[in-house]
C-alpha cells in the first residue's frame, strides 16, 4: 500500500512539473508577444528563458524523485561516491551536449544575435532568428524552411548580422561593360535606374544634399581583362528591400544598355597559331 502511495505521489508531483511548464511557457510567450516593447526588452532573453524552463523544472523533479524514493536514493549515493568515474564517463557521452548548452548561454550573454535579426551563418546558413534555445537556434530561411544549427557549430563559425545596430543596407549593384562601349552614357542609365527605384533610400545628411552629391553613387570600380566594370552604391531600408532592388536592376539594366548600343561583355580568350617553317624555309 505505501508503495501505491509513493507512485501516486511521484504521478502528481510529474503531473504538476507538466502543467506549470506549460503556464509559463505560455506566461512568457504573452510577454513576449504582447509586452517585450512596453517594457523595452529584448525578445531573445524571453525566448530563451522560455526554452530554459521545462529543463529545469524537469531537473528539479528528478532530483526529487531520487530522493524520496529509498531505492534511488541508495543508488544515487552509490554513484556520488564513484563521482569521478561517473563524471568521466557522463561527460565523454555528452561533452557535445554540455559545449551546446555552454554555448548557448554564451549567445545569451554576448547577443551576437537576437530574436529577429537577419543573419549569415558561415558561407551556408542564411535566414532569420526564429528561436534561441539551450541546444540550438532555429533560421527562418527565405523558402520557408527552417534550419535547426546547434549553439556548438555557432559559436565557431563567423556570423554576419544585418540587423544587429542598423537595419539598412547599402547594396552593390555591379554590371560589366565592354571597351567599346559608351562609359559615360552606361554611369547615367546606372544612376538614374538605382536613383527613381521606388525602395531607393536617400540616406544623404543635408550636407551633402546642399553640396549637391547624387542620391546613388556610381564609378568604375576596375578595369579587368575583358571589361569596365561599374557600381552603384544603393542604400535600402532593409535586407529584404535591398534584395528586391538587385533583382529588379538585374532586370531592367541589361535591357536599357542593350537599347543604347552599350554591351555586356563576355570571357574569351585570343589564340594565335604560329606555322612551324620545317629546315627548308617551307
Amino acid at each position: 500500500m505505501e508503495e501505491y502511495y509513493t507512485l501516486i505521489k511521484i504521478g502528481i508531483v510529474v503531473l504538476a512539473a507538466l502543467i506549470i511548464n506549460l503556464i509559463l511557457r505560455r506566461v512568457i510567450k504573452l510577454l513576449t508577444t504582447k509586452y517585450a516593447k512596453r517594457v523595452s526588452a529584448d525578445a531573445t532573453s524571453f525566448s530563451f528563458l522560455k526554452n530554459s524552463v521545462g529543463f529545469i523544472i524537469f531537473s528539479v523533479v528528478i532530483i526529487y524523485i531520487i530522493q524520496y524514493i529509498p531505492g534511488l536514493k541508495n543508488i544515487g549515493t552509490a554513484l556520488f561516491a564513484g563521482a569521478g568515474i561517473f563524471a568521466a564517463i557522463v561527460g565523454f557521452a555528452a561533452q557535445k551536449a554540455f559545449g551546446n548548452i555552454i554555448s548557448g548561454i554564451f549567445i545569451l550573454i554576448f547577443r551576437p544575435f537576437r530574436v529577429g535579426d537577419t543573419v549569415y551563418i558561415g558561407n551556408i546558413y542564411r535566414g532569420i532568428v526564429e528561436e534561441i534555445t539551450l541546444r540550438h537556434i532555429v533560421i527562418r530561411d527565405y523558402e520557408n524552411r527552417r534550419i535547426i544549427i546547434p549553439n556548438g557549430i555557432i559559436s565557431e563559425e563567423t556570423i554576419v548580422n544585418s540587423s544587429i545596430s542598423d537595419i539598412s543596407i547599402k547594396k552593390h549593384i555591379e554590371f560589366r561593360i565592354d571597351f567599346n562601349s559608351d562609359i559615360d552614357k552606361a554611369l547615367e542609365i546606372l544612376k538614374e535606374e538605382a536613383e527613381k527605384h521606388p525602395l531607393t533610400v536617400d540616406a544623404r545628411t543635408a550636407e551633402q544634399i546642399e553640396k549637391g552629391s547624387p542620391k546613388v553613387m556610381v564609378r568604375i570600380v576596375t578595369i579587368e581583362e575583358y571589361a569596365y566594370r561599374l557600381r552603384a552604391w544603393v542604400w535600402a531600408k532593409d535586407n529584404d528591400d535591398a534584395f528586391i532592388i538587385s533583382c529588379d536592376l538585374n532586370y531592367s539594366i541589361p535591357k536599357l544598355f542593350r537599347e543604347n548600343g552599350i554591351s555586356i561583355p563576355y570571357p574569351h580568350q585570343e589564340v594565335i597559331i604560329k606555322k612551324q617553317l620545317d629546315k627548308f624555309g617551307k
